[in-house]
């Protein structure tokens, strides 16, 4: 089996298992996010869990209770380390954390191949963080499940959409976009950058910048469809990393988002 190491284990999370198990499940507990019905969808930030673990611990709690539901997650982040054009599934067969491996839904993955912005590369995903520090708060909330990590890189809302449409599944595939927010800027001004982001993409709006968030391309994606479906966004937590472990000169915005389809009748 041809496995995908970890890239920043020890570095944005714990590499030790035992460390890392207590530090996602104290993130865990303390997070009270109130979502009463199971998300379609998640945005989730994909900072050091020092910076923005509390942030992803508000989308990833609720979780708990959809759990032996949840058998599948399309997780799609930004690509940091390697520039592309189009989308990147790895070639490897699974991935691996500290906590164990997680394999890779290959016959999802197969469904893509036809797609002209679908592409297969391990170089794009070996050093890539914005999926990988997802991986161990899943592995503790969800236990079992099979992976279809999406390096993300220039793509359409359209294109991206496109993907989504074809990997939506129903209640058993939970779609997880990784980004960050802005960048670098002063705290007071990052508050006020955020806070128009989070109200663009409350309002399912698909022209959102990489300097609002790292991951825009693929939150623009998951924006269209989310309007093409009737899925109904909410804002779960916010902060940046002047409210966390950094200084408030040069901060990096966080928030989680859920994503909701109506109720069937």
């Amino acid at each position: 089996m041809h496995v995908r190491p970890p890239a920043v284990a020890g570095m944005f999370y714990p590499g030790d298992p035992r460390t890392l198990t207590a530090t996602v499940d104290h993130l865990l507990k303390a997070s009270r996010s109130p979502l009463s019905e199971p998300p379609k969808a998640l945005i989730v930030p994909h900072a050091g869990y020092i910076y923005s673990g509390s942030t992803a611990a508000a989308a990833y709690a609720p979780l708990a209770q959809w759990a032996a539901t949840i058998k599948r997650v399309v997780l799609l982040g930004p690509t940091h380390r390697v520039g592309i054009e189009g989308i990147a599934l790895p070639e490897a067969d699974a991935f691996q954390t500290p906590l164990g491996t997680l394999h890779i839904d290959t016959e999802a993955a197969a469904s893509l191949a036809d797609l002209p912005q679908i592409m297969a590369s391990d170089r794009v995903h070996a050093l890539e963080h914005s999926l990988e520090v997802h991986l161990p708060f899943l592995q503790r909330v969800l236990g079992d499940f099979t992976l279809v990590p999406l390096a993300v890189g220039h793509a359409t809302p359209e294109a991206v959409a496109q993907v989504l449409d074809r990997l939506w599944g129903g209640p058993e595939t939970l779609i997880v976009v990784s980004s960050d927010l802005s960048h670098f800027l002063p705290y007071t001004t990052a508050q006020q950058v955020d806070a128009n982001t989070c109200r663009h993409i409350l309002q399912l709006d698909t022209h959102i910048r990489p300097e609002q968030a790292c991951g825009a391309f693929p939150i623009n994606g998951l924006l269209l469809a989310a309007r093409q479906r009737g899925l109904t966004p909410s804002l779960l937590a916010h902060c940046n990393s002047g409210d966390t472990a950094g200084d408030k000169d040069r901060v990096v915005g966080y928030a989680a988002f859920a994503f909701q389809e109506a109720p069937h009748v």
